[in-house]
Formats: structure tokens, sequence, C-alpha cells
């Protein structure tokens, strides 16, 4: 469950990561918490980034998808899209997530979709919109990321870009 096989990236952001050696698929994926959730990232870019992940196991006591649930696709999705922004030189780090919450779901799989608000130099905003598969609105997020810059001391962020 949540294994980032087939993750869609540009050819630039291949080349780029690639020349210096770094595992795309490891270091944008949904971390220890996304994978044990199912998360799966489908298609990232900076422009956009895509991902989805199961009802089932991500329910609140009344059987609807747990708000947490969604909260940990958004950051997720938005986290990665702040990285790609940001590039190689950046390490983007979340500071403000907010989630409105339209619909309960009680099955099935949602889908959320990053795109960006603000792609400034220290700060990336994404808006994150998770839908269910009748393409029904389920949550809209709002994340904005701190951009800082990479030091030579950080290591590379362990289990995922989400901050």
């Amino acid at each position: 469950m949540g294994e980032q096989q087939h993750v869609k990236f540009p050819q630039e952001v291949l080349d780029e990561y690639g020349a210096l050696g770094v595992d795309l698929v490891a270091l944008f994926s949904a971390g220890h918490l996304g994978n044990r959730m199912g998360v799966q990232i489908v298609e990232a870019a900076a422009d956009r980034v895509v991902g989805t992940m199961p009802v089932e196991g991500n329910t609140q006591p009344y059987g609807l998808l747990h708000g947490g649930a969604s909260a940990v696709l958004a950051e997720t999705l938005g986290s990665v899209g702040a990285m790609l922004h940001g590039g190689t030189s950046k390490i983007a780090v979340g500071v403000d997530l907010n989630c409105t919450h339209h619909r309960g779901i009680r099955s099935g799989l949602v889908t959320g979709v990053a795109t960006p608000v603000h792609r400034g130099r220290t700060t990336a905003t994404y808006e994150i919109v998770i839908s269910d598969e009748q393409d029904r609105r389920v949550c809209t997020a709002r994340l904005t990321c701190l951009l800082r810059d990479l030091k030579a001391d950080d290591a590379a962020p362990a289990g995922g870009a989400t901050g």
C-alpha cells in the first residue's frame, strides 16, 4: 500500500534531480504516514500534483473519511508542489494548512489535485481540491510552505516532502 512506482514527472525535473543522484520517487513521496494511509502520488510538477488515497482505513468513528486524512493528503500534495517549485536548492516546510470539508464519503478512492496560488522566492501556496470517484468535491484545502535555503548540513527529507 502507498507504493510510489509510477509517478509522472516532467523531463526537466527528472534531469535536474537525476544529475544529483536523487531518487525523486522516494524524495517526493507521501512519507511514512502517507504510506500507512495508502496515499499514492500519480503526477508531480510544480504547477500540478495529483495523488489518490483510499477511504477505507482512513475513516472516523461514524464511518466517514476522516478530516485529518484529507489534511494528510492535502499537505502531502501541496508540499510536493512546493518542493518542486523550490528546486534542488530549497527545502519546503509547511507553515499553514486549512481544510474545508464539503461532503462526507464512506468508500472508494479520493483524488487530490494541488495547483499553485502563489509561487515566490520564500513561500509557496497551493490550493488542493479533493474529489470522490464521481468528481464531487469532498474537501478544499490551502497549504502555505516556507521555502528555506538548503544548507550543507541539511539531510534530504526522510520519507517525504511534507513538513
